[in-house]
Formats: C-alpha cells, structure tokens, sequence
C-alpha cells in the first residue's frame, strides 16, 4: 500500500514538472500576445440571445426572422478570421428562408398548430461538417473527400429543420472526429476565442468557438469520448451528452442509425442551460419525451448529490487548483440546497477509464483507419513515413491514432469487468435521483499542440461515453487567465432530465458563461 502511495506521488510530482516545462515552451512557441475576439456592437445585441427567446420574438414578430439571420451571418463573417471555425458557409440562401417565414407570418398563414410543431421557427442553428446537411459539404475533414457533399439531411439535422430551423453553416472537425483538437487539411487550425493561442478542443470545436462568440445560438454536435463536452468546456458554453441511444445518430460521420453497439451520441450545444431541454425535446421526438419524462418537472432540492474529486488515473495530469475551487463552490450550494448535502465518493475503474475506453474504441462498427482513408484501410507505418518525408495528407493527429492500433491491445475479459463493475457502481450509487458531479478535465485549454504530450488528461470526459450515461458541461467563470472553467453534472440512464435541470439550477445561481468579447 506505501508502495503504491508512493508511486502516485511520484507520477504526480512528474507530471507537474511535464506540464510546468510544457506550458513555458508552447507559451514561447506561440508568442506572449493573443489576438483578442471582436467587440460586439449594441445594436447587434439580438445574437446574445437565447434560442427560446429569438423563437418567441420571431413568432410574436417583435423581430423580424430575416433581421436575425442576417445579423448571425454579419456575426461569422465577423469572427470566423479569428477562430477559423466556419467549413461550409455562412449559406446566403439562409436569408430567402427567413423571407418567406417573414411573409408567413405577416399574412397569418402560421396557425397555433404549425407554430406548436416548429418551437424553434426561424432560429439559426449550425452543425458539425461530420453531421450530414443535404447539399452542402461532407469533408470528415479529410482532403479526399474536400468537394464531397451530402444527398441527405442526418437525422438530427432533419429533426431541427422540422422545428423550424434554419441551417446557416457547418463548422470544422478533426480528420474522422479523432482528435482532442480542432484541426485539419481542408482549413487548417480552430482558434479558442478567449486565446487563439489556445485549443477548443474536439471533435465538436468549430460548434463551441462559433458559439463563444455568438455565430449561433444552437450547436449540434456529436461525442464518442468528449466531442461534445470537451469544446463546450474550452469554450465557456453549455453542451449535453444524452443518454446512449435516445437520439438516431443516422448520418452522423456516416452511421445509419441502426447500430446495434456505439457509443457515439448526437445532442445539443447552447450558449443558455435553459435552451437545453427544449432542443433535447426535438432532437429526440415526442414518444421518448414523454418516456423520458422531459414535461414533468424536477425538483432539484429532492435530489441526491454526489461528487468525486479525481479520477485516480496516474496517467493524467493533476486538476488544477481554480477547477477544484469551481467544484467547491457547486458542491456548497448544493450541500446547503438539498437535506442529504452532498457526498464526496470514489468509483473503481476510474484510475483506468482511458484503457476502458481504448478498448471499447475497437469493438465501434466503423474502422477509424478505413474512415481515414475513405474506404481504403491505411497502414500506420506507411502513413508515418509519408509524414515524416511531407508526403502525407493527414495531420500529424491521425498519424498518432493510427499509431495505436501497433501497441499491445487491451485485455478483453479484464476490461469488461472492469466495465461492469464500474458501471455496476454508478448504477447503485445513483438508482433514479442521484447525480454527481465530476470534474471536466485536469486543465483549462491548453496551448495548441499541448495533447501530443498530455493525450491521458480527455478521459474526465470519455469514462461516461464507457457506461452510456447522460453527462451535461457547465460553465462556471473565468480562471486568472481569462480561461473558461466547469464541470460535468451525470445522472443515471435516461434520467437526462435530472442533468439538465441541475445544469439550470447551476446557471441561475453562478451564471458562470462569460463572454470572450466587449460589448460596445
């Protein structure tokens, strides 16, 4: 036991170090200036409002759905030089949409029951290039497929459609959705709008920059190990992972929908907690909202709370001391909030959430390496000696999953327990009215290129991809850097409603989401 004891301070003291040298050469590579977001004029204020909110001026006509549209499109034009986040788009013809639904609306050819069926009539939303949108690009972020465009709408997307709204770009991706970064050969880099020196993240980061910055009030993303909640954490907003297989992930990165084994979820990302639960309720249709129970409310004050402090894992940098303080400050209201207070708990796995996760990477039905190569398998070494003589196509990003698939694979029936026991846990510690709260990650974004070293310090995020558990991202202020910080709030299966109402309690005691830019 001293043993081992001394073994964990002995990786944490490395660690430290590791990450004290990394972060002084990567400051030094990147320079000791960022580039600060657009100020943002008063008269555009309409683009800080929430989803729900644009829907009801619209459909009250307070303002007009063209006047919207074009103000988030004068928004990405503005910012989108800095975060480098827009792939497709912005889509001009977004505005003949919002004319028509104008028109509409003008002539009281909108009755009650088509204004009930569209709860989001002429909102603007954006989507991930992996999500499918019919006749606009479909890259995977990869160079051969840089022209490719969709036939077909995911059904996510469709779902959106149907409520009324309106697609005005699609944002970009690491090559496949593989990377804990923003980046590929089709547009290069995705810049964190609190610091373009610094990553949003991935897979979803061009969705979280946009949304920082207000060049959408809705982001659909997708999250396989914390593509959703990852870019949401790095960039101050809100983002929800539902519960594995609420939400038909057809045409998401080519999937069909009916996969019998993933642990690939679509869901929202927002800049307001309270847009969260009405997309949830679109996204997954109205037979599972009512099985889900998304209309009966939730009384916070009758749950029961939990927290872990750390993962455990030796391989992960330790949490920094502002995350542990943002933890603190959430467990305290909610300890004086609920009678049961809020108790500090372990889970076992969790010190080998990334070797969970590694090996359930393996049993997905697409191959990341055959995705890669649109359809042809690749082989990592040949892809590595095209890098390493500038021949490749690839990113480096790739270049190391790749890699991965040449060391020694995870011990099958090891994992499995592993996986159940945990699972197990979880599922006793919560039963139908418990939640806990766990930390995002170990750090606030880190510098561009800074995952190459710390690939371990994503697995805060990907350990509920493991047990198919709802897990909802929220912010909670700026650190000394001016960095956004947060944590994750976790409930049992399909008990989302019990994250997304903790999420809004959470908002409306510490509004933690802090804008990137000035208003002027």
């Amino acid at each position: 036991m001293a043993r081992n004891r001394l073994l964990v301070h002995f990786f944490t003291l490395l660690h430290l170090v590791i990450d004290k040298l990394l972060y002084a050469c990567l400051k030094w590579y990147w320079g000791p200036s960022k580039q600060r977001c657009p100020t943002l004029q008063r008269k555009r204020m309409i683009v800080t409002y929430s989803a729900v909110e644009l829907a009801r001026m619209i459909r009250t006509r307070e303002v007009s759905c063209y006047d919207v549209i074009s103000a988030f499109i004068d928004r990405l034009n503005e910012v989108n030089p800095l975060v480098n986040a827009v792939l497709d788009g912005p889509f001009i013809d977004a505005l003949d949409e919002a004319r028509r639904i104008d028109e509409r609306l003008q002539q009281g050819a909108i009755g009650e029951a088509e204004l009930a069926s569209k709860p989001f009539l002429g909102v603007p939303f954006t989507t991930k290039d992996s999500t499918a949108v019919k006749d606009r690009l479909h890259t995977l972020g990869i160079v051969a497929r840089r022209t490719v465009r969709s036939n077909n709408d995911a059904e996510c997307v469709r779902l959106l459609k149907e409520a009324g709204a309106i697609i005005i770009a699609t944002t970009s991706i690491p090559e496949i959705n593989r990377w804990q970064e923003t980046r590929n050969n089709i547009i290069g880099q995705t810049n964190n709008p609190y610091d373009n020196r610094r990553t949003v993240g991935g897979s979803s980061g061009g969705e979280g920059a946009l949304l920082a910055v207000c060049g959408t009030p809705i982001g659909l993303g997708t999250d396989i190990g914390g593509s959703i909640r990852m870019p949401a954490f790095y960039c101050g907003v809100y983002g929800h992972k539902p519960t594995t297989g609420i939400i038909n992930t057809r045409g998401c990165s080519l999937r069909t929908g009916r996969e019998p084994s993933t642990m690939v979820v679509a869901g929202p990302m927002t800049r307001y907690a309270t847009d969260l639960l009405p997309l949830m309720k679109v996204l997954v249709g109205p037979e599972k909202s009512l099985a889900l129970r998304f209309d009966e409310p939730t009384d916070v004050r009758k749950l029961r709370y939990f927290y872990i402090a750390e993962s455990g894992d030796i391989k992960c940098s330790a949490v920094q001391p502002q995350l542990q303080k943002s933890m603190d400050r959430v467990v305290e209201h909610f300890s004086q909030l609920a009678p049961g207070g809020v108790q500090r708990v372990t889970l076992s796995g969790t010190d080998r959430t990334t070797n969970m996760w590694r090996y359930w990477m393996t049993q997905e039905p697409a191959n990341f390496g055959t995705l890669l190569g649109n359809g042809k398998p690749l082989s990592p070494l040949v892809e590595l000696a095209k890098k390493l003589t500038g021949r490749s196509e690839y990113t480096m990003a790739s270049i190391y999953s790749l890699m991965d698939t040449l060391l020694p694979q995870e011990k099958e029936e090891v994992i499995k327990e592993l996986t159940r026991c945990c699972d197990q846990q979880l599922t006793e510690l919560l039963g139908d009215d418990g939640v806990l709260f766990y930390h995002s990650t170990t750090h606030t974004a880190p510098y561009h290129y800074a995952a190459f070293v710390n690939v371990y310090n994503f697995s805060y995020w990907c350990l509920f991809n493991v047990l198919h558990v709802p897990a909802t991202q929220v912010p909670l202020g700026l650190d000394g850097d001016g960095l956004p910080l947060g944590i994750q709030i976790v409930a049992s299966r399909n008990r989302d409603r019990h994250c997304l109402a903790v999420a809004e309690e959470i908002e409306r005691v510490f509004n933690g989401r802090i804008p990137p830019f000035i208003v002027e």
